[in-house]
């Protein structure tokens, strides 16, 4: 399962999608198709400082502070990172604004949020003609594990899927955006500011905390294996979308 899950997960980070995003045009593409990626992190994120926290009034303290301690630590960042104009914003944001910055369709992301917001379920708000269908797999799945997936699983999907994964699969994506010059200020900024904290920091906690919550666990490492492949599946999948439109514009 090791050797699969690793094999899986090198053919992601060498996906042809990185190399084919090198104009104006290619770069809004990309952006449409990923924010939903960006966006749906947070409900993992979320999961997680639900169960390994303690948030409830009154307030107890959560019997294993070091999970509280790995949790909270990234929440920080995430949610009220600095902007790199003397603020703080969600990392979310900042992609909103890289997004707007170049001229992104931010039609089917703000569409699918409005419905959350006036009462749709993730499931129905999904359907939207709009949403990338490879985008609306991506999300469902991870909505649903984020929902009802066991804590070790969500935290293989959270260390697997995204922190242990994303420097490496943003570092090439960088490369050609500051190549090309067919990028944003705001864009550069976000990417490599997940590059530097993914990888100093939170790449390392998120795995800390998914070998805590494993506890050792055969069953456990192989559910989390499991789920770690799925991602890269998805992700696969996610980049194939973004592929299949930039071939259309040409």
């Amino acid at each position: 399962m090791l050797n699969e899950i690793t094999l899986i997960r090198t053919q992601l980070l060498e996906h042809p999608m990185y190399k084919e995003v090198n104009t104006a045009e290619k770069v809004k593409v990309f952006m449409k198709h990923h924010v939903f990626a960006v966006w749906d992190f947070m409900s993992l994120l979320k999961r997680l400082q639900r169960s390994v926290t303690s948030v409830s009034v009154p307030w107890f303290p959560y019997d294993k502070p070091l999970f509280t301690r790995l949790i909270n630590e990234i929440v920080v960042a995430e949610e009220s990172d600095i902007d790199g104009k003397g603020g703080y914003k969600s990392h979310f944001e900042l992609y909103l604004d890289a997004m707007t910055e170049v001229g992104a369709d931010l039609i089917p992301i703000n569409s699918f949020l409005n419905d959350l917001k006036n009462g749709k379920s993730v499931s129905e708000a999904l359907q939207d003609k709009n949403i990338p269908q490879s985008a609306a797999e991506f999300v469902s799945f991870n909505l649903e594990l984020a929902e009802k997936g066991e804590l070790h699983e969500v935290a293989a999907a959270f260390f697997y899927g995204r922190e242990g994964l994303i420097p490496e699969m943003f570092k090439p994506l960088l490369d050609s955006l500051i190549v090309t010059g067919k990028s944003s200020e705001r864009l550069i900024f976000y990417v490599k500011r997940h590059i530097e904290v993914d990888e100093e920091h939170h790449g390392p906690l998120a795995e800390q905390l998914l070998l805590e919550l494993c506890e050792k666990d055969p069953r456990k490492i192989e559910q989390a294996l499991q789920i770690g492949e799925k991602c890269f599946q998805l992700r696969s999948e996610l980049w194939n979308g973004v592929l299949n439109e930039i071939n259309e514009l040409s």
